[in-house]
């Protein structure tokens, strides 16, 4: 005789919901194994002779729900390959809704060569549509209360959340929800839908979620679905249909018009305002201009999607998969021990890209990849650093200094001979470029060290508009010695930057 498994779904809870086949495919078996003795029906099958045997030991034995699926899964095929006769093998619900142990046997019984046979049962869905009075056509969604994350809940949605087995696991699942919906907003609920004398659904606002009793294997909780706009706007789908929206013919004519050269200008001028706001230390005015510089990307990239070359999801999907490439100690099997190693992960993945690209080192220039139109100061510190990986460098800061100081005085034999403006500012470059080598061998970064000496000028100098004006002077009228004098007391001054 071959191995066999017949998977039995015991339903919702209610015995009389049990069908005639199932109930004859119990009661003929040789050998008849349940899940968890945890339900309503297994009394009722008891009384009619049923003999069975249970896996609910198996849950003491192991610290998560997969260990515990996994071993009762072996142990059916373990028992079904020893060849004493077809096994039965009962399942709360419904045998393909939210039951593991039965996927895996679907999984693993072909390759065992064991004939797996599943018999239907009422879900735990049916009673839900029915006591809980929803229709799942007008769009539905079940999550597992394990591992529930806010990215997965759409509002729009009825949704059910099923195996929310305790106390601890409500919580989880109030936390995630507590992220898209507000703290009050009403949630359903169930315990034992449609199970005689059990059944319990209390409407409840989500903060009370994790305060209700009676939490078991017969417990879900229902959130209705509403097409409050305040629910969608902190999602990305919303934010990426108001651009769309913004950009069609019944949209806002100033945005139709625009093109990628038009508010090319705006990506910097944004990316600038951003980089304010970390320098200011100010996380409410950050997460303003986040939104506006994303705008950005969300119009550049909608503009294309309008002509079918890509889509932001496009662009998302490429950033994912260049951040798992590139994190091989994260999403691989090798590893960093600190953030050194895992630059020179980055960097060794990104050569990889380029060969599969075809960009081999004879084909590519050592200094590929520094964007033309960053800034002066940024772009002259990111090619030396370059060019200084394949040796193009001074051994150590003395050599710098000496061409730092042989800049200098061909920038000042060029002013004191009175060259043109043009080859006079020459000079000037070949000297920041100089300075900017300085930056890389006391490991700065010439752009932050620049703007915090900008940012030092612009204290001291307000401290000098501020003494003056608590005078009655006006600055424009102010001799140059009275305003120095000033200036070395902003740099002493309490509260003042004193660098």
């Amino acid at each position: 005789m071959s191995a066999a498994i017949t998977v039995v779904g015991l339903g919702s809870g209610n015995a009389d919901r049990l069908t005639l086949g199932m109930f004859k495919t119990l009661q003929g078996a040789d050998r008849v194994y349940v899940r968890t003795l945890k339900h309503p029906v297994i009394d009722d099958l008891r009384e009619t002779g049923i003999e069975m045997k249970s896996f609910d030991s198996v849950y003491e034995s192991y610290d998560t729900f997969p260990e515990v699926y996994e071993h009762i899964a072996a142990s059916l095929i373990k028992l079904a390959l020893a060849g004493e006769g077809e096994i039965v093998y009962a399942v709360p619900g419904h045998p393909m809704v939210a039951e593991a142990t039965v996927r895996l046997l679907r999984e693993r019984c072909p390759e065992q060569d064991i004939a797996l046979k599943v018999l239907g049962g009422e879900s735990f869905l049916d009673e839900a549509f029915v006591r809980l009075g929803f229709d799942p056509i007008e769009g539905f969604q079940l999550l597992d209360a394990g591992g529930l994350s806010a990215s997965r809940l759409q509002p729009q949605l009825h949704t059910l959340i099923g195996q929310v087995y305790d106390m601890f696991t409500a919580s989880e699942v109030k936390l995630a929800l507590m992220e898209v919906y507000p703290d009050d907003y009403e949630v359903i609920v169930g315990h034992a839908l449609g199970v005689e004398g059990q059944e319990s659904i209390q409407h409840i606002p989500l903060y009370e979620l994790d305060r209700v009793e009676g939490y078991g294997n017969l417990s879900l909780v229902y959130v209705p679905r509403s097409d409050d706009e305040q629910l969608r706007r902190r999602s990305f789908d919303r934010l990426h249909e108001i651009v769309a929206v913004l950009r069609s013919p019944e949209g806002c004519p100033w945005d139709r018009e625009q093109t990628h050269q038009s508010i090319r200008k705006n990506l910097i001028e944004e990316t600038y305002e951003v980089l304010e706001t970390i320098d200011e230390d100010d996380p409410d005015h950050m997460q303003e201009e986040l939104g506006d510089l994303l705008l950005q990307i969300m119009l550049h990239s909608q503009m294309e999607e309008e002509i079918g070359t890509f889509t932001v999801r496009d662009v998302i999907g490429s950033l994912n998969d260049k951040l798992i490439f590139r994190h091989p100690h994260v999403f691989g099997d090798t590893s960093a021990k600190d953030a050194e190693d895992a630059l020179q992960n980055w960097e060794q993945m990104k050569a990889e890209e380029k060969l599969r690209k075809g960009q081999t080192a004879s084909s590519t220039s050592v200094l590929d990849g520094v964007p033309r139109d960053l800034p002066a100061l940024m772009k002259a510190y990111k090619l030396q650093k370059k060019a200084a990986k394949v040796g193009f460098d001074w051994d150590d800061i003395s050599g710098v200094f000496q061409k730092i100081e042989e800049e200098l005085a061909e920038l000042r034999e060029a002013v004191e001979q009175g060259l043109s403006p043009e080859e006079q500012a020459l000079e000037l470059g070949d000297l920041l470029f100089a300075a900017c080598n300085a930056a890389r061998f006391i490991q700065a970064d010439p752009e932050e060290a620049l703007s915090r000496t900008n940012r030092k000028f612009t204290e001291r100098f307000h401290y000098i508009e501020e003494q003056l004006s608590a005078r009655g002077e006006d600055i424009r009228k102010t001799p140059v010695d009275v305003m120095e004098e000033l200036w070395q007391s902003a740099k002493t001054s309490g509260g003042r930057d004193k660098a």
